[in-house]
C-alpha cells in the first residue's frame, strides 16, 4: 500500500451525500435570553466536495462547524451523518462517531508537545485500538504524505508551524475520515507557509476527501469548490466555486 493510498484508503463513490442537515437549530441559554447560533439550517454536502464555510464574528460559522464535528449537537432538527441521525446521540455515542468518521485541524495545531511527529499522529488509532506495528506503519506512510517523512522522531517545538500543520493534518487522516474538518487551519501561518498548507489540502481533496473548512479569508476560501456564507445563524447564500490551484 503507498502512501496515498494510507490517506484515502476505500474512499466511497464521488457524490454521494455525506452530509444532510434539515431545519437545524443551536440555541444557547444565556442569562435569561435564548440566544440562536443557528436558526435553521438545512444543507447537503457531497461526498469529494470542498466547502469554505464564511462569515463575519457571530455568524454562526463555528457553531456549525462544531454541529458537523460532532463536538455539539443541535437543539432541533436532524443532522445526518453517512445517513446515521448523530442529532440526539448521547456524549459517549458522539465521541465514537467523531473517531470513526471524522478528523479534525486545528488553527493551533494541538499537538501534544511531549510526544514525538509519529506518536501524535498514532493517536485515533492508539484510541481504536489498533496495536503498535500496524500503527507505527499507518504513521509513517501519512508522514511521507504530508512530506515529514523523515521527521517521524522529533517533537511539535522542533517542527516549524507549517510542519506542525502537516502534522496535524496527518493525524486527521490517520482514522481515514468521512470529512476533514478545518477550523482556519492557516490562521497562525505566514502567507507562504499558508500556501503550502492549502496546497496539501488542495491534494487530498483531488483524491478524493470531503474537506469543509472554516476561514475568513477569500484567498483561502478560493481553494474551495463550494462556499457557505452565513449571518445571523442562517445560510445567507450559497455559491459554486471555481478552485483556485497553485502553480506547479
Amino acid at each position: 500500500m503507498t502512501a496515498t493510498d494510507a490517506a484515502i484508503e476505500n474512499p466511497a463513490r464521488t457524490g454521494s451525500a455525506v452530509v444532510e442537515l434539515r431545519d437545524v437549530t443551536r440555541v444557547y441559554r444565556m442569562g435569561n435570553q435564548d440566544v440562536r447560533a443557528l436558526a435553521g439550517v438545512s444543507l447537503t454536502i457531497e461526498r469529494g466536495s470542498f466547502w469554505a464555510i464564511m462569515g463575519s464574528s457571530g455568524s454562526g460559522k463555528s457553531t456549525m462547524l462544531n454541529v458537523l464535528g460532532c463536538l455539539d449537537r443541535p437543539t432541533s432538527g436532524t443532522y445526518l451523518l453517512e445517513g446515521q441521525n448523530v442529532a440526539t446521540l448521547s456524549d459517549d455515542e458522539l465521541s465514537d462517531v467523531r473517531l470513526a468518521h471524522l478528523g479534525f485541524v486545528f488553527q493551533n495545531f494541538n499537538l501534544i508537545p511531549q510526544l514525538t511527529v509519529r506518536e501524535n499522529i498514532e493517536l485515533p488509532l492508539n484510541y481504536q485500538g489498533i496495536d503498535g506495528a500496524e500503527s507505527a506503519q499507518r504513521a509513517a506512510e501519512l508522514a511521507q504524505l504530508v512530506g515529514l517523512g523523515d521527521r517521524l522522531g522529533h517533537r511539535p517545538t522542533q517542527l516549524s508551524g507549517g510542519q506542525q500543520q502537516r502534522v496535524a493534518i496527518a493525524r486527521a487522516l490517520a482514522n481515514n475520515p468521512a470529512i476533514l474538518l478545518a477550523d482556519e487551519p492557516t490562521g497562525n501561518l505566514d502567507t507562504r507557509t499558508g500556501d503550502e498548507v492549502m496546497a496539501l489540502l488542495d491534494d487530498l481533496h483531488a483524491q478524493g476527501k470531503t474537506i469543509v473548512m472554516v476561514t475568513h479569508e477569500p484567498d483561502i476560501a478560493a481553494h474551495a469548490t463550494h462556499h457557505l456564507h452565513m449571518r445571523d445563524g442562517l445560510v445567507e447564500r450559497l455559491e459554486q466555486n471555481t478552485p483556485k490551484r497553485p502553480a506547479p
